[in-house]
């Protein structure tokens, strides 16, 4: 039988060889993606999340399990699409215009990706004009945020302005360290996230 306990777990150790065995077989035993993606990946995921907040893991280990997640969902996407699997909201994310900066935001894709977030990453130095763009292109729910730069924070207020004004239906969400809760609030964003774990219980509060 299939353990989704061991696939959960290696995750966690950021084991890609045995996530993708594990994953496999899973298929090849007829269980149901969904439930290969909710209580074995996203599950890992979860947990690497918390202890990442916690402190009692940092971020290569986050990387690693990233890593091992992607490999699984590389032959597990395709099954979810022919299940009809909805991801749980489409997010696009980017470093602001100005900055070139991304391992935060990369870090915040990849959770999210775990989190089962269908996640469009414009890169770096987006432009106001590329974010309204791509949020209507995909009909995104949210729309992602981050800055390195104290430079570069007017950009987040230009773009969740440009988003309004647009008249989009979107939920903005802004992190990085010059950025605080108080600045989410003054530029009018919907929500503000420390870090990359904290991102993922900020977007499925937005959109619930």
């Amino acid at each position: 039988m299939a353990d989704l306990n061991a696939l959960c777990e290696a995750i966690i150790k950021g084991n890609q060889a045995g996530a993708l065995e594990l994953t496999k077989a899973a298929i090849n035993e007829g269980l149901s993606p969904a439930d290969i993606l909710n209580n074995g990946l996203v599950a890992g995921m979860n947990v690497i999340g918390e202890r990442f907040k916690n402190n009692e893991v940092y971020i290569p280990e986050v990387l690693i399990a990233a890593y091992a997640m992607k490999a699984a969902m590389a032959v597990l996407e395709p099954k979810l699409v022919e299940a009809g699997v909805q991801p749980l909201a489409k997010a696009v994310i980017g470093t602001v215009k100005g900055d070139l900066h991304d391992i935060g935001k990369n870090l915040v894709a990849m959770m999210l990706k775990g989190a089962g977030f269908d996640v469009i990453d414009l890169g770096v130095d987006v432009s106001d004009e590329k974010f309204v763009q791509k949020a209507k292109e995909t009909n995104a729910k949210i729309v992602g945020m981050s800055t390195l730069l104290t430079t570069t924070m007017s950009s987040m207020e230009k773009t969740v302005k440009a988003l309004k004004a647009a008249g989009l239906a979107v939920k903005t969400m802004i992190g990085g360290a010059p950025v605080t809760q108080n600045y989410a609030d003054k530029i009018g964003a919907d929500g503000y996230a420390a870090d990359a774990a904290s991102a993922v219980d900020l977007a499925k509060s937005l959109i619930n």
